[in-house]
């Protein structure tokens, strides 16, 4: 399919403070605006589990969002999960912006394409390494285990792990220890 026009984040700001979206669930990526999954159970259980035990891990340290907007160069996707900068006051007049990001979780069923590295438009890896986001996580329950990547270099994710056990220490939080099969076990 051809895109006819690319949008710009002020264009879609516009757009969304119309109405023209009230009833529709959407996000801008690369400049198109694009249709958001329905979220199976699975997923909003999974999403609630491991945002709530980041909270208990994180404390005061950031703000865990689920499922709102944050501002890119030509996007405005909606990560599942985003960690960013506190307070939570900065964001009352703006989504948080890239360098508020410390990482972002997406919780891949049937969108594991899109949010892992297909080479689309919708190819969040590469929005999210082009701008800048240092550690972005992708909780597959198709395979039951956690996409981890890092280290960017030239926009791209030098580092992509997969894993299943083990613990993570977060690029902006080395002193906490996020548990794998924590994040993984949906019980």
């Amino acid at each position: 399919m051809k895109t006819l026009y690319k949008w710009s984040v002020a264009d879609y700001h516009q757009i969304v403070e119309s109405g023209v979206f009230a009833d529709k669930s959407v996000e801008l990526l690369e400049g198109e605006i694009v249709s958001m999954s329905p979220e199976s159970p699975l997923h909003s259980s999974v999403n609630y589990s491991v945002a709530d035990y980041l909270r208990n891990l994180l404390g005061n340290l950031a703000i865990v969002r689920e499922a709102h907007p944050i501002t890119l160069d030509n996007s405005e996707p909606e990560p599942d999960i985003a960690v960013v900068s506190a307070p939570y006051t900065q964001y009352i007049s703006r989504h948080p912006y890239s360098q508020d990001v410390y990482w972002l979780v997406e919780i891949a069923n049937k969108t594991l394409a899109k949010d892992l590295n297909d080479k689309s438009v919708n190819d969040k890896s590469v929005t999210y390494g082009r701008n800048g986001i240092g550690e972005y996580w992708v909780i597959d329950l198709v395979n039951n285990k956690l996409w981890l990547f890092r280290d960017l270099e030239n926009n791209s994710y030098q580092v992509q792990q997969e894993l299943t056990t083990g613990v993570i220490k977060p690029i902006a939080f080395p002193e906490i220890n996020v548990n794998v099969e924590r994040l993984l076990n949906i019980s």
